[in-house]
């Protein structure tokens, strides 16, 4: 803002008339104002310069550098006003000052005066980088002359003092539970990271999140979250180990405190600006903004994804489905894998940055962003939205009137229209079966419709917790293994929007022994046939790597049905489709001799059969260890 105020005294030395006031009072008041400006006192400034215009009603300048004083305070209807008598006072005037009316009227939702002394100032300026802003505004003008008569139904709530002081916090950060929230605080210049934990619906005392991440040498902030809490991804900018200006680094939960964060590296960081750091709820591509060569304007989303080995691939600008010649920042992808969220000022709206929403279709492609909608976004600047993972809220940071301080964090109800995709998860701990004991150990979670891994991570290694995000709309593989240990098999089926909770499971699993049975829920046939689904093939793919883990193990195959029709005929059924297995065991190389297989049909049974919940459980396929 001093920058454009300092503009204002150079287009009054080259372009305006009459430089001074033949009246000697007001021309010392306006002398008086270029100290203050400098100083950033626009209050003194303010003050000064409409002692100028009482003095000399005539003084052009004193009332544009008063109208860029207004500005400077966001009081655009007063800038508007003295702009407007500026300009009454003689026509002929720089196109700049037609350019700050046209501003003014714009952030004072007066679109139509906006639209017409724009057009005015192109006919006279079309060629520098004001005339580029000013065809940008046109474009907004249409947009928010229209969608402003279509508000959003909009009331921020601030989280209370447990986390706003009077201090700034912003950049909230939100785990898939809504229970724990990360954000910046910035105390004596100095932003670190801080957390809150969600209790009996009110957030509880903030504290510092770590003393491994947070620095009283550096600053840490624009950060992101895994949807289970373990890896938080920020901007760190200035340090030794940095490529640039700024690099995004990321720190995984160890128990209850933080491990030492790394910077990422190439190709994510280079020796330019990346910041601002947005992770996909499977953690395998983070989207981040950067001012690198081959975008599209100043700062870009970008992102890149982990290869096979391991390595964050190749960054990629996400194009002109999202990116402008203008600025995009604080990209948010919801827990639902499609729904990105982020601000433009490059995209019709409102003035200045707006939030805006865009969903990938099914062949991976970004559609046109929308914006949130009025009052959500205003003519100031709008970013750092993140979303809950049930979308019915977002949490944002601004400084409202009524707040505790610079810059609280507030939440607000999503529109129906930019709520994302509905999503569940499974939330637990696994624990050996016979000491009750946490244990560290493999999860995964494959969506069975798209059979691509949506969670692949390890168990708390102190609490044994783990959560992992599910969009409803498929049925989901939940495999757990920890070495030494018969896995576990569950199956999740989310084909409809009207999931009521999410999972809250505790799993128990048992150390490798003869007799051990494990029920694989995820090995699927058609009505009364024995050929093998597709969906089944990642359920006996796992139990492939268990036989080869543990080359000693032997079992038996066994089938199951539940007590509808013939007994005969069921336990052919259940002796084929373990057959079946059998067979696509032996195809990948396991040993015949490891094996053997046998149908039960309904004798034996592990729910009730006069239930259809009772009757889907008893059609299994299962194996039991016959031999370690």
């Amino acid at each position: 803002m001093k920058f454009l105020l300092v503009l204002f005294f150079s287009i009054l030395s080259n372009y305006c008339f009459g430089q001074s006031s033949p009246n000697k009072k007001a021309q010392v008041s306006f002398e008086k104002a270029g100290p203050l400006i400098d100083k950033l006192d626009y209050v003194a400034a303010e003050q000064v310069l409409k002692s100028a215009v009482e003095a000399d009603p005539l003084f052009q300048n004193a009332y544009i550098v008063l109208a860029g004083v207004y500005k400077a305070q966001k009081k655009y209807t007063e800038a508007k006003t003295a702009y407007e008598k500026a300009i009454l006072i003689n026509k002929t005037i720089a196109p700049a000052v037609i350019y700050g009316l046209a501003e003014t009227e714009f952030a004072t939702q007066d679109y139509v005066k906006a639209k017409q002394h724009f057009e005015e100032f192109l006919a006279q300026d079309a060629t520098s980088d004001r005339a580029k802003k000013a065809k940008k505004y046109l474009l907004d003008c249409d947009f928010a002359s229209t969608a402003i008569k279509k508000t959003v139904k909009y009331t921020p709530t601030n989280l209370g003092e447990g986390v706003n002081t009077t201090d700034a916090e912003y950049f909230p950060a939100l785990t898939a539970d809504g229970e724990t929230l990360v954000f910046t605080r910035q105390m004596n210049g100095n932003e670190d990271f801080w957390t809150s934990q969600l209790k009996n619906n009110k957030w509880d005392a903030a504290t510092p999140l770590s003393s491994k991440i947070n620095t009283t040498r550096f600053n840490e902030g624009a950060q992101t979250i895994s949807p289970d809490g373990k890896y938080l991804f920020f901007t760190g900018c200035n340090r030794p180990d940095g490529l640039g200006r700024c690099d995004i680094y990321v720190s995984h939960r160890e128990g209850k405190d933080w491990g030492e964060p790394y910077n990422i590296g190439k190709p994510v960081n280079s020796e330019y600006w990346e910041s601002q750091p947005a992770i996909s709820p499977d953690g395998r591509t983070l989207y981040f903004i950067s001012n690198r060569p081959g975008g599209s304007g100043g700062y870009d989303i970008w992102k890149s994804t982990i290869t096979d080995d391991a390595k964050w691939g190749q960054a990629i600008n996400l194009g002109p489905d999202i990116n402008t010649i203008y600025d995009e920042n604080t990209p948010f992808l919801h827990a639902d894998g499609r729904t990105l969220y982020f601000s433009s000022d490059g995209w019709p709206g409102f003035g200045n940055k707006d939030i805006f929403y865009s969903r990938m279709d099914n062949d991976g492609k970004w559609q046109k962003p929308v914006n949130m909608g009025y009052p959500i976004n205003s003519f100031e600047d709008e970013s750092g939205l993140v979303v809950s993972a049930d979308g019915n809220f977002g949490l944002f940071s601004s400084n409202l009137k009524g707040g505790f301080g610079l810059q609280d964090i507030y939440s607000f109800g999503i529109p129906e229209t930019a709520k994302p995709l509905k999503v569940s998860y499974v939330k637990g701990i696994v624990r050996d079966k016979d000491t009750k004991k946490t244990i560290e150990s493999n999860v995964q979670v494959v969506d069975l419709k798209s059979n691509k891994t949506v969670f692949d991570d390890y168990t708390d290694p102190e609490t044994g917790q783990f959560l992992a995000v599910m969009p409803v709309g498929s049925d989901y593989l939940f495999n757990v293994n920890a070495e030494g240990y018969m896995f576990y098999s569950e199956n999740f089926e989310l084909r409809t929007g009207d999931i009521n909770k999410p999972y809250q499971i505790e799993v128990y699993i048992e150390k490798i022994k003869q007799g051990g049975n494990v029920t694989l829920r995820n090995i699927f046939f058609d009505t009364n046939k024995f050929n093998l689904l597709p969906a089944s093939v990642r359920e006996l793919d796992l139990l492939i790597d268990f036989l080869n883990q543990n080359e000693t193990v032997q079992i038996e195959i066994q089938g199951h049905t539940d007590n509808v029709g013939d007994d005969k005929l069921n336990e052919k059924l259940s002796f084929n489709r373990a057959n079946a297995v059998y067979e696509y065991l032996i195809k990948h190389s396991i040993d015949a001799k490891r094996l053997t297989f046998k149908g039960f049909g309904a004798s034996k049974p592990i729910a009730d059969n006069k239930t259809e919940l009772g009757r889907k459980n008893n059609r299994r396929t299962s194996f039991v260890i016959t031999k370690i």
